[in-house]
């Protein structure tokens, strides 16, 4: 679900500047997660703090899961939907 509301969010965003500007301006906050998620479902996208952090935890162990025995070691970052989320918001043109 998340998933979805952050993708059709990168859509909306890459299409209307204003709302990427407002997006970028929550990494100022003092609580950046805590605003972005507020700034998002004040728009009406269902984005919470909890399901942002369990999104990359979930999805950073299903690739885990998938070399099936062999040498797991997993890379930061890889877990981390809100920062992969504004590394693909600012490079979108």
């Amino acid at each position: 679900m998340i998933q979805h509301e952050l993708d059709r969010l990168l859509k909306d965003a890459k299409n209307d500047n204003n709302l990427k500007a407002k997006l970028i301006a929550t990494k100022s906050a003092e609580d950046p997660v805590a605003e972005f998620c507020s700034l998002c479902q004040s728009l009406g996208y269902d984005v919470s703090i909890g399901e942002l952090f369990a999104c990359g935890q979930d999805m950073n162990d299903s690739k885990l899961r998938s070399v099936n025995g062999g040498g797991v070691n997993g890379i930061d970052g890889w877990d981390d939907t809100y920062e992969q989320f504004f590394l693909t918001l600012e490079w979108c043109k």
